[in-house]
C-alpha cells in the first residue's frame, strides 16, 4: 500500500491544501512547544450554533489532513470569551431583570439565569462544551477567565503595554472620530463594581506594568494590566492570545479579513507570528441573502438535524467552503444523498481517491460501513406513497426490501427513517401536487403496470429501472427524463423523485402496480394507501 503521507502530499481535497500550507508557514518543523496548535474562538453570550459548528468542524477536518501528511503532535484549543462584558440582554434568556443589572459584568461573574451554572458564562460554556462532545470533536476546552486570572497572559500583556503606542497606531485609523477619543486595548474591571469599563487609559506605566484610568465615579485608579485586572478588546485579544498561546492555525468569516489583518499586525508587534488562516464564505438564505443572526433568516442547528443526520451537515460544511452557499431546508436531501452516495463508494476506492472522498475528512480517515444502498429521496416517496408519518410502516417495506435490517441492528437507516418522515411531513406533503396523465401517458403507466405483473416480486432495481426505460422509449418519449417526470407528477405528486427502479424493489412490485392502477381510475392518491 502507497504511504499515505505521499499520497497526501499530492491530494486535492481542501484540507490537504490547507495542510501543506501550514507546514510550509511552520519551515517544516515543529514548534519548540511541542505542538501544532488549532484554535477556534467563541462567544458565549449566546449558545452555539450551526457557525460554531462548522468552524469546528473544519477546523478538525484540516487538523486530520495535517497529521497524515506530517505525523506532528497537534492540539485543537476551543477558546471562549468568557471574559467579555454583557453589553445586551438576550432576549431568549429568563431572568431578564437580573441580567440587565448585571450589564457589563464579565459573562463569569454574572449569576447562571438558569440557576444550574456558577455563572453565565459557565452555563454557556457547559453548553458548548456538551455541543462539541455530542458530535465527537477532539478539543481542550480553554476559558478566557481562567487564562487571564492564572497569569497564562500576563507576559504579552505586558510586552503590549510597552508597545502600546504601536498597537494604538495599527486601531485608531480604523475608527470612527468619536471612538478614537475614547479607545484603549485595554478594558479595567472596575474593582468596585465589578464591570469591564470602556473607558480610556489616563497613563500607560510600562515599568509598574499598570495603567491609569477614570472609574465610572470620576475617581482615577491605577490598575495592574495583569492577573486578570484588565482585559483586552477583541482585536489586541485575538492578537495577544495568538502571540502567549502560540496559535498556529485559526479560520475565520469572509466578515472579519480586515480583523484579522489587524490583529495580526498587533500579533507582528507583540513579537509573535500570526497563524495561518483561512476565510471561509458566509451563508445565505433561501433568498440568497447573507444570514444574520438578529435578522433570524437562517437555518439552526436543531432545524438540520432534525430533518437530516449530523454527517449530511459535515458534508455541507465540506464542500466549497470559500463558496457562499445557500443554507436553507431544501438543500438537506440532496446533502444527505451525497453522503450516503460517498459513503458507498469508499470501501472500492483507492487510497489516493479515499483522501478525495469527503467522507474521509468527516470522519477522521475511519468512516463506517455503510447499512443499506437507501437513499433519503427514496424514504421521503416511501412515506409519500404510503401517506404515513409511522416509522413502523416504513420498516415494513424496509425489512421486506433487506430482511436482514431491522431498527435495532440498524441504527443509522432508523435514524434516517425518523428524519425523513419528519421532512416529508413539513416540506413534502403540503406541497404535493397530483395531476392526471395525458392520454399518452395513461397508456405508458398501463403498459408499465402490464410489464410489472410479468416480472417476480425480488426483481433487482436495475431490472425494474430497464423495464421503466423501456416502456418509455416504447410510448415515444424522445426525452426519457420527460417520463420519468410524467412518472413523478401522476403517482407521487411532485416534479423530481427517485430512481423508479430503486423505488419499485423498495415499495414493491405489487403495490407499484396497484398505484398505478389508482391513478388510471383517477383516485385521490394524497389520501394514505
Amino acid at each position: 500500500m502507497t504511504d499515505l503521507r505521499e499520497i497526501a502530499e499530492n491530494a486535492n481535497a481542501w484540507p490537504f491544501a490547507e495542510a501543506r500550507e501550514l507546514l510550509k508557514q511552520l519551515g517544516g518543523k515543529l514548534p519548540e512547544k511541542g505542538y501544532v496548535l488549532f484554535e477556534t474562538g467563541y462567544g458565549p453570550s449566546g449558545l452555539p450554533h450551526i457557525g460554531t459548528f462548522g468552524e469546528v468542524a473544519r477546523t478538525t477536518m484540516v487538523r486530520h489532513a495535517f497529521e497524515t501528511l506530517t505525523g506532528m503532535p497537534t492540539k485543537l484549543f476551543a477558546f471562549s470569551d468568557d471574559m467579555d462584558g454583557l453589553r445586551k440582554v438576550p432576549e431568549n434568556l429568563p431572568n431578564q431583570d437580573m441580567l440587565a443589572e448585571n450589564l457589563g459584568k464579565p459573562l463569569t461573574s454574572i449569576p447562571d439565569p438558569f440557576g444550574t451554572h456558577d455563572s453565565m458564562g459557565h452555563h454557556n460554556n457547559a453548553r458548548l462544551r456538551a455541543f462539541l462532545d455530542g458530535f465527537g470533536f477532539d478539543y481542550e476546552f480553554k476559558s478566557s477567565t481562567e487564562c487571564y486570572k492564572a497569569g497564562d497572559f500576563d507576559a504579552t500583556l505586558l510586552t503590549l503595554l510597552e508597545r502600546y503606542d504601536a498597537v494604538m497606531k495599527v486601531i485608531i485609523p480604523t475608527l470612527g472620530e468619536e471612538r478614537r477619543v475614547t479607545y484603549s486595548p485595554f478594558l479595567p474591571v472596575c474593582p468596585k463594581t465589578g464591570r469591564v469599563l470602556l473607558v480610556p487609559v489616563l497613563e500607560t506605566n510600562p515599568a509598574a506594568g499598570t495603567i491609569v484610568y477614570e472609574n465610572e465615579d470620576g475617581e482615577k485608579v491605577e490598575t495592574p494590566v495583569t492577573g486578570g485586572h484588565c482585559k483586552l478588546q477583541w482585536k489586541p485579544d485575538w492578537a495577544m492570545r495568538w502571540t502567549a498561546l502560540g496559535v498556529d492555525y485559526e479560520m475565520s468569516g469572509k466578515d472579519l479579513i480586515e480583523s484579522v489583518k489587524q490583529s495580526g499586525a498587533i500579533c507582528r508587534i507583540l513579537g509573535g507570528k500570526p497563524p495561518k488562516g483561512f476565510t471561509y464564505e458566509l451563508f445565505l438564505d433561501e433568498n440568497g441573502e447573507k444570514i444574520s443572526k438578529s435578522r433570524g433568516n437562517g437555518l439552526t442547528m436543531e432545524e438540520w438535524l432534525a430533518y437530516a443526520p449530523p454527517e449530511s451537515l459535515s458534508l455541507f460544511m465540506f464542500q466549497k467552503p470559500k463558496t457562499a452557499k445557500r443554507l436553507h431546508f431544501d438543500v438537506i436531501p440532496k446533502c444527505v444523498d451525497d453522503y450516503l452516495a460517498h459513503l458507498g463508494a469508499f470501501a472500492d476506492q483507492d487510497d489516493a481517491q479515499k483522501l478525495a472522498n469527503p467522507v474521509w475528512h468527516i470522519h477522521s480517515g475511519n468512516p463506517p460501513a455503510p447499512q443499506a444502498a437507501l437513499s433519503y429521496s427514496i424514504l421521503l416517496n416511501l412515506a409519500g406513497v404510503c401517506g404515513t408519518e409511522d416509522k413502523d410502516v416504513l420498516w415494513h417495506f424496509i425489512s421486506r426490501y433487506r430482511p436482514d435490517l431491522t431498527a435495532e441492528n440498524a441504527p443509522f437507516i432508523d435514524g434516517l427513517v425518523g428524519t425523513a418522515i419528519a421532512y416529508y411531513r413539513d416540506f413534502i406533503k403540503p406541497a404535493k401536487v397530483y395531476r392526471p396523465p395525458t392520454e399518452t401517458e395513461r397508456a405508458a403507466l398501463q403498459d408499465l403496470a402490464d410489464t410489472l405483473k410479468g416480472m417476480d416480486a425480488k426483481s433487482e432495481a436495475e431490472e425494474l429501472q430497464t423495464q421503466v426505460y423501456e416502456v418509455g422509449k416504447r410510448h415515444g418519449f424522445e426525452n426519457l427524463r420527460d417520463w420519468f417526470k410524467a412518472l413523478y407528477e401522476t403517482l407521487l405528486g411532485q416534479s423530481q423523485g427517485p430512481r423508479m427502479g430503486s423505488f419499485i424493489a423498495l415499495y414493491g412490485v405489487a403495490e407499484t402496480i396497484t398505484l398505478i392502477d389508482r391513478a388510471l381510475k383517477g383516485e385521490d392518491l394524497a389520501a394514505s394507501t
